[in-house]
């Protein structure tokens, strides 16, 4: 496989925000979202084995390990590293840019360690015309969905999103990091939707563009 950086954190994002995780990022991503965060990821990096991927992790003493991009569906050997790792124990989060079935992936799981963290991109990131819409319908509980917003366009893209295609999985409003997250709140209270409105958490400890957090 291969990847970027492997380091241990805090997850900054989405249902498991706060809680020490260890984190693979993988290179290469298909998509290129106007405000990607992660650029460096998209080349360079260099060959890992499953079996030295596992024992780094394991160097880490932590339960949870979340799978990132780049895109890491792209990886071909994903799915293996998926199984490994869940084989030894691990509570395991992907995270995914929305444009690749997931139904194969969330069939690895065999005694619920494994979350999806799904994107659908909105207008803003010039990439919402790439998605995979029917992830939705086969997303469970357990799984989240995330939309990124820059602006109430983009609040109104989402919207009318899980309104037209209803999912099981906790759904995720985050602002774009430096964009107010009050007007967001704001209108999640007032058309009463059942979403979580949340920021980056890993951000605002570290601040932006800081590798390896």
């Amino acid at each position: 496989m291969k990847i970027c950086e492997i380091f241990h954190s805090l997850q900054g994002e989405g249902l498991d925000t706060g809680l020490p995780m260890v984190f693979v990022r993988s290179v290469g991503c298909n998509l290129r979202c106007s405000w990607c965060d992660t650029k460096y990821a998209y080349g360079g990096g260099s060959e890992w084995s499953l079996d030295r991927l596992e024992k780094r992790i394991s160097s880490y003493k932590c339960p949870r390990v979340c799978l990132t991009g780049g895109e890491p569906l792209l990886q071909p050997d994903a799915p293996e590293l998926i199984t490994l790792l869940l084989g030894k124990g691990y509570s395991v989060s992907v995270e995914t840019n929305g444009s690749f079935p997931v139904r194969n992936i969330i069939a690895l799981d065999k005694n619920g360690r494994l979350r999806i963290s799904l994107d659908i991109k909105c207008p803003s990131s010039k990439m919402d015309d790439k998605m995979d819409i029917g992830n939705l319908a086969v997303l469970r509980q357990t799984d989240q969905v995330k939309f990124v917003l820059r602006d109430m366009k983009d609040y109104e893209h989402a919207r009318a999103v899980i309104k037209a295609h209803p999912t099981k999985a906790a759904v995720i409003f985050q602002p774009v990091w430096g964009r107010r997250p009050d007007r967001f709140a704001e209108a999640v209270i007032k058309d009463g939707l059942d979403v979580r409105v949340m920021v980056q958490l890993h951000k605002v400890i570290w601040g932006e563009g800081t590798k390896g957090k």
